[in-house]
């Protein structure tokens, strides 16, 4: 099959994902094997590609937002159906025994394993995956519109929780791609307004289509004190901006798993009042089936951009340089 590997991470406009032949997985026990239909492109593939996250194995295969078809069961999966439509997502395994995953924080889980980053992902036409961590996909959203609901959509939505926005609140978000254009139709479909801080055009455009109360460039101040805020962009130079921009008591939530550094903090400024910062470092399986069964209710709009399979690292290159809005998605090549 074919499949992008990272050979040597690097900037990516030096080329570190490869196109190479790999032979097709077989599912262990308790697993299943799926053939790949599309598989969103993520930021945390480029963190990966370029080496901000070192990679967890030689040669891995990147991508975490996959959908495709169960087409092989391994020894003992009975929870799913050959045939059916199936989600393969970041979070991939946990112990569930350490004290994090027995309290039910599997989020926060010791051990843990990352699709496209501890396994092979979805940057090919097969993936595996154990049948206890894949999601049933709502049947309205074709295979290009789940896929980034799969990490995008799920970590937004986490993201979005742990900021603590009150019912009818104002939510401050800072980058508005993939993960973001979702967590706020959220946040809007539940009565907040949300106001949107981005660098891009094309991006204030699509956060002024979707409904957002008010649209700024990066640095602008929101017109009023927000009560939540989350901020996507992998910038640490934004975090006291975003800081300032907080009421009294609201929280501001880091929804990336790569951050550059974050400058010095003021403590009367930024963080008296009881004013919190808190990272988002993954998700539960919870967190995901709720963010599903939410976006299939109040039919949450996907902005896509699809590449063929053979143009994963186009798709990568123009993720880095800001040349879309919402999420690329890759399509695979019929058998």
């Amino acid at each position: 099959m074919k499949a992008w590997a990272v050979r040597e991470p690097g900037p990516i406009d030096s080329g570190p994902l490869e196109l190479i032949e790999r032979e097709e997985p077989q599912p262990g026990p308790g697993e299943v094997r799926v053939r790949v239909s599309v598989c969103g492109v993520c930021r945390t593939d480029l963190h990966l590609a370029e080496g901000d996250l070192p990679p967890h194995g030689h040669e891995v295969v990147v991508g975490h937002e996959i959908v495709g078809v169960v087409d092989m069961l391994g020894d003992g999966a009975s929870r799913l159906a050959l045939g059916q439509r199936i989600g393969i997502a970041w979070l991939r395994w946990t112990d569930g025994v350490c004290r994090f995953c027995r309290r039910g924080d599997e989020n926060l889980c010791v051990d843990p394993r990352f699709t496209g980053w501890d396994a092979d992902g979805g940057y090919a036409q097969y993936a595996v995956v154990d049948e206890r961590y894949a999601y049933e996909l709502p049947e309205q959203f074709s295979d290009e519109k789940a896929a980034p609901l799969l990490c995008a959509g799920i970590i937004g939505y986490r993201a979005l929780r742990s900021s603590e926005l009150p019912a009818g609140g104002n939510l401050g978000i800072y980058g508005f791609g993939g993960s973001a254009h979702l967590a706020a139709q959220v946040a809007m479909a539940e009565g907040a307004a949300v106001f949107v801080m981005t660098r891009s055009a094309e991006d204030r455009r699509l956060a002024t289509e979707l409904g957002a109360a008010w649209v700024g460039d990066t640095y602008d101040r929101p017109p009023e004190p927000v009560d939540a805020a989350i901020t996507f962009a992998p910038a640490g130079e934004i975090v006291p901006v975003a800081m300032e921009a907080l009421d009294r008591g609201a929280t501001l939530a880091v929804a990336g798993i790569h951050l550059t550094d974050i400058p010095a903090l003021r403590y009367q400024e930024d963080l008296f009042q009881e004013r919190r910062l808190r990272s988002v470092t993954a998700n539960t399986r919870h967190d995901g089936e709720e963010f599903l069964r939410i976006a299939a209710r109040i039919g949450i709009q996907v902005e896509t951009h699809p590449y063929e399979l053979d143009r994963a690292d186009d798709a990568l290159r123009d993720l880095a340089h800001d040349r879309f809005s919402g999420a690329a998605v890759l399509r695979m090549p019929p058998d």
